[in-house]
C-alpha cells in the first residue's frame, strides 16, 4: 500500500507541503525569528484596506456570479440535449483564451476611447466617457467574466441530478410551477449554490492580473499587496506574512463550508 501511495505523497509534499513550509518560514524568519512581518499585516492601515476591498470584491462577484450563473445553469439543466450541448459550450468557450487576453480585451472595452463607451456617446446616453476601467467596476466585471463558469459548472452538475419526478410530483398536486420551483428545486439546488459560491469566492481572493491590468493601480487586493512587497521593496518575509494570512483565510472559509457540505463536493465530485 506505502508503495503505491508514495509517488503521490512525494508530489503532495514537492508541490504543496515544501513551498508552504518555506512561505510560513520567511515570514517568521528575519536575521533569527520574528513576528514583525505578521505585526505589520495587522498593524498598518494599508493592509485592513487591501483585505477589506479583496473580500469586498470577492463577495460582489460571488453575488453577482449567482444571480447571473443560477439561470444559466437551470436552463442547461431542464433544456434538451442539443440546446444542452450549445450552453454548456458557451460557458466553457472563455477557457480556450487565456485570462491574460481576456483582461487585455475588458480593457479594451471599457476603456474611456473603448468600443462601448463609443457606443454610448453615439447614442447619445452620455457626453462623456464614463470610468469604466482603471477602478473597481472594471475589475468586478472582468473578474466575474472569467469567474462565472466556475459557478454555472457546479450548480449545473447539482441540477442536472435532481429527478423530474420530484417537479412532476409537486405539479400533479396542483402546486403552481413557481411554488414548486422554490419548495422542490431551490432547495435540492443549494448544495451546488454553496459549492459555486466557495469556488468563485476563493479564487477572486488570490486574483492578481484583472485587478493589475482593469484596477490601474488603485484597485490594490492582496495578491497586488505581495507583488509590490517583492518586486518594489525586495521584502520577502512581508509579501510571505501577507500570503500565509490569506492563506488561513481560504483555510477557515473552506473548513466552514466543510461543515455543511462535503469538500469533494465543493471541488465538483459526488
Amino acid at each position: 500500500m506505502l508503495a503505491l501511495t508514495l509517488p503521490a505523497l512525494l508530489v503532495i509534499v514537492a508541490l504543496i507541503v515544501l513551498p508552504v513550509g518555506w512561505l510560513a518560514w520567511q515570514s517568521v524568519y528575519h536575521n533569527g525569528f520574528t513576528i514583525e512581518h505578521y505585526r505589520r499585516v495587522f498593524a498598518e492601515a494599508i493592509y485592513w484596506r487591501s483585505f477589506a476591498l479583496t473580500f469586498e470584491i470577492s463577495l460582489l462577484v460571488t453575488g453577482l456570479a449567482l444571480l447571473l450563473g443560477y439561470p444559466i445553469a437551470y436552463a442547461a439543466s431542464r433544456a434538451t440535449r442539443g440546446w444542452r450541448i450549445i450552453i454548456l459550450a458557451l460557458v466553457v468557450l472563455p477557457f480556450w483564451t487565456s485570462v491574460l487576453v481576456r483582461a487585455y480585451a475588458w480593457l479594451a472595452l471599457l476603456q474611456r476611447t473603448g468600443v462601448i463607451n463609443q457606443l454610448l456617446q453615439s447614442l447619445g446616453l452620455v457626453d462623456q466617457p464614463l470610468a469604466l476601467v482603471h477602478n473597481t467596476f472594471g475589475t468586478v466585471v472582468a473578474t466575474l467574466h472569467i469567474l462565472l463558469p466556475f459557478m454555472v459548472l457546479p450548480l449545473y452538475a447539482t441540477m442536472e441530478k435532481i429527478p423530474r419526478d420530484l417537479l412532476l410530483a409537486g405539479a400533479s398536486l396542483g402546486a403552481h410551477p413557481m411554488l414548486v420551483f422554490r419548495k422542490v428545486f431551490l432547495p435540492l439546488s443549494l448544495p451546488g449554490v454553496l459549492a459555486g459560491c466557495t469556488l468563485v469566492f476563493v479564487l477572486s481572493l488570490g486574483f492578481y492580473i484583472t485587478p493589475e491590468l482593469l484596477g490601474g493601480g488603485r484597485t490594490i487586493m492582496v495578491s497586488m499587496m505581495v507583488s509590490r512587497n517583492v518586486e518594489l521593496y525586495d521584502q520577502w518575509g512581508a509579501a510571505s506574512a501577507v500570503g500565509m494570512v490569506l492563506l488561513a483565510a481560504v483555510g477557515a472559509i473552506l473548513f466552514a463550508v466543510s461543515r455543511f457540505l462535503p469538500l469533494e463536493r465543493v471541488l465538483g465530485h459526488r
